[in-house]
């Protein structure tokens, strides 16, 4: 990843609120599936649709373990020349190997793309006319651009947009975005946005004990209405029939604390903090699953340093 330029973060955060920052994402793990099977394949394996997706559109999705638990989340894309699937780089390698291992029998390939495309992640208000994109939307939607004789994929998110190429073009795209308009920024200042947004992070907020709804994720995850795919048995019990245990929540900090911190109500353990920051407009903030006792409006204390926790609802207000 090229070094960011030293820069306040307070500015860092002001320009993804009210500009536009650049913050290289090539670290995620990418996965392209491929053959007349590809589409078939994948609605039984992910919580979301997949085979109605049309060319240019995508969603987000889990594969879960057969008990309802997360492997992974990722985004889903569809390419004109397959299934374009990316996410956070530590369950990557897991999630090639089961996705390989189920495919026996299927017209399918599934190929390990990382290392061949870039991913750089525009934020901000001004994202769009930076990249030439405007009017990209809603989520998950895709246009293509030659930018300068540069293929690009423009990918619309919840904050942005980003930009897909090859690698080899990635550090010219790179240059012709900042020459646009963007600002160079780091992940320690996008990660304040993404917690402020409340949206949970595979490895930080979620991990494979986590379900989707004790993540927050079942309205944009998960689908009730397409075919079976692994865990959706546990998946729609908890949704129909239950309320789970645990629930994604926002906390105001009285003091900055570490990720990995209990989280307790009176004597009881209710939880640990997943993603923590100082916000430069809220002061600290975190994301915690904690269980459902905790509800907004809660007093938690927090380790063993005398830090109290304020239960809230997500995103920040």
């Amino acid at each position: 990843m090229p070094e960011v330029p030293t820069v306040e973060l307070d500015a860092q955060y002001r320009q993804l609120h009210e500009e536009c920052g650049l913050v290289d994402r090539g670290y995620r793990g990418k996965i392209l599936v491929t053959g007349p099977d590809a589409a078939e394949y994948l609605q039984g394996q992910l919580t979301n649709e997949v085979e109605a997706l049309a060319e240019d559109e995508g969603c987000y999705a889990a594969l879960l373990d057969r008990k309802g638990h997360l492997q992974s989340d990722m985004r889903v894309l569809r390419l004109s020349n397959g299934i374009w699937l990316d996410l956070e780089p530590a369950p990557a390698p897991s999630v090639l190997s089961h996705l390989r291992t189920y495919s026996i029998g299927r017209e399918v390939e599934i190929d390990d793309v990382t290392e061949a495309w870039s991913i750089l992640a525009l934020i901000g208000p001004r994202a769009a006319e930076i990249a030439g994109l405007e009017g990209l939307g809603p989520e998950h939607a895709q246009r293509h651009r030659s930018w300068e004789g540069i293929d690009v994929l423009g990918v619309a998110t919840t904050l942005g947009l980003d930009l897909i190429a090859r690698a080899e073009d990635a550090s010219r795209l790179r240059d012709l975005a900042l020459a646009a308009g963007a600002v160079e920024v780091g992940e320690d200042a996008a990660e304040i946005v993404r917690i402020e947004s409340g949206t949970p992070r595979f490895g930080a907020e979620m991990s494979a004990e986590t379900m989707p709804a004790e993540a927050g994720i079942v309205d944009s995850a998960v689908s009730f209405t397409k075919g079976c795919y692994i865990g959706q048995e546990p998946v729609a019990r908890l949704h129909y029939k239950g309320r789970p245990n645990r629930r994604l929540r926002g906390l105001e900090l009285s003091a900055p604390v570490d990720p990995g911190a209990e989280l307790r109500l009176g004597d009881r353990s209710v939880g640990s903090i997943g993603s923590s920051c100082l916000s430069p407009a809220r002061g600290p903030i975190a994301l915690a699953i904690v269980r459902r006792e905790a509800e907004p409006g809660a007093e938690l204390t927090v380790g063993e340093a005398g830090v109290t926790a304020r239960v809230v609802d997500l995103p920040f207000g």
